[in-house]
Parts: structure tokens; sequence; C-alpha cells
């Protein structure tokens, strides 16, 4: 494990990397008395640091804006804010402060920061992985999911979208297309959609993912792994994860794509 500590002060800095080395003696320590410093580690060394402790009032840098400064530049990492300063506590929330230690910093309270840190995720062989930020992307086993038809992996992000909720024949018309002068014909092409859907998911074994009910459709979410899920359950890495694109290959997804960035940022 690869940690940071930063403090201006450097009586409170050697206190901090004691308390760390205590609390975790087989991890790697780096100590900066300038959070600028420890951002230049990161983007031009190639560095990656798996928790970063930092102090909050620090000319030049703060600790909040190097929190956010951190998010772009190494988005798995965490960061907990040591500070004699309980005011700061909401800040920290906003920039999504992994924790908040009060100083005195003891290596007790190192230590239970570290335990809180996320376990790596187990993998899910009989979970579909699905890819929301960025471009909407489907996984199978590590290997992207094979659509005959754009308009069939469409159908599937709309769904996925809709977050397991029912949704009717003209609902999907309506966000595919908008308004159509024949709908006779627009249900026929979802249906084929839906078969072309069906038979993909049965082809890897996992055709109970979709659910299928007279005219209407929709997803089992707990058989997919999917970021937009995991950021609204407040997982960290997801959370991360999310630079402010979502879905960008469809139009009718700026809705849930500015409500995530209005979140987030």
């Amino acid at each position: 494990m690869m940690i940071f500590a930063i403090d201006d002060e450097p009586k409170a800095l050697r206190v901090l990397c004691r308390c760390v080395e205590e609390a975790a003696p087989l991890s790697g320590i780096r100590a900066f008395d300038r959070a600028a410093d420890a951002l230049d580690a990161i983007r031009n060394e190639g560095l990656s640091p798996d928790i970063v402790f930092s102090d909050i009032e620090m000319p030049g840098l703060s600790g909040l804006e190097f929190a956010v400064a951190l998010k772009k530049a190494s988005p798995d990492t965490r960061v907990v804010f040591v500070t004699a300063f309980s005011q700061y506590a909401l800040d920290a929330f906003r920039v999504r402060a992994q924790g908040y230690i009060m100083k005195p910093v003891t290596a007790a309270l190192v230590r239970r920061e570290l335990d809180e840190l996320p376990a790596e995720p187990e993998p899910a062989p009989n979970r579909l992985k699905v890819q929301c930020f960025g471009n909407f992307e489907v996984f199978w086993q590590g290997e992207p999911l094979q659509f005959a038809r754009r308009q069939t992996k469409e159908l599937l992000a709309y769904l996925v979208d809709r977050r397991g909720a029912s949704c009717a024949m003209e609902d999907v018309i309506f966000a595919l297309w908008g308004n159509v002068d024949d709908m006779k014909n627009a249900k026929h092409r979802v249906r084929n959609f839906v078969s072309d859907l069906r038979e993909v998911l049965k082809g890897i074994g996992m055709e109970d993912v979709l659910i299928r009910r007279t005219n209407n459709i929709a997803v089992r979410t707990e058989l997919l792994d999917c970021d937009y899920y995991r950021m609204l359950e407040g997982d960290m890495a997801a959370v991360n994860a999310f630079r402010g694109e979502y879905m960008t290959n469809y139009s009718w997804a700026e809705l849930t794509a500015g409500t995530l960035y209005f979140n987030a940022f």
C-alpha cells in the first residue's frame, strides 16, 4: 500500500508520518509539506497512492483544492483530511473525502480510516458488466458483448438507464425515435429489438436479465455489475470514475447525465 502524508507544519507532519507508520508498518509512505508537490508526484512520476492523509489549511494549494485536482489525476485514490478545524467537515463531504480526522492525530484514528478502505471487488462471473460512464458498453467475461443491431444495444442502454423500472413499448419508442407517425410499425420494430436482445442474452446464458410482461420490458438490476448503479449506492470507486460523461452515444441520456453531473460536481 502506498500512502501520502501532507501537512505544511513540520511537527504536525512528523506526527502524522509516525502514526501512519505505526498503523501500517508495511506500507510505503511519502511525506510532503506542500499539496502541490504531492500532486506533481502523482502527475509527473506516475504514482497512484492508495490513500492520502492531508491537512486542509495550507498555503498555496489547500487540502480541499488538492482533493478536487486529485479526483482527476488519480481517481481511485482516497483522501482523509487531518485538521484541527471542525468547520471544514461539510466541505470535505462535498469533495467526497473518504474520512475526516480531528487533530491530535493518533495511530488508532489512522488505523480506523485504513480499515474502512473498500476491499477489492470480487469477480462476478454471473453478472453482466455494464459501463455507463463515457460510451455505453457491455461486457461478458471480459469481452465486449456483440449486438447484431445498433438499436438492440440502445434498447438495453435505455432499460439500464431506467434501473429496473417497467417500460411500456411507447416509452421505448419515444426515447429512441421521439414522436412517430406510424406507431404500429414502430412497435413492430421494438419487438424485433427485444427478440434480438433476448437471443444475445440467451447466447451467454443470461436471458434472465430481461423481464418481459405483455407490452412491458425491464432489466433485473441485481444481475448487472453497473458503474452507474454502484455510484448511486455510494461506491467511492464508481463516484471517482465519473468524469461528467454518461452514455454519450445516446442523446436521450442527457437528462440523467445532467443530474449525475450536478450531484457529483
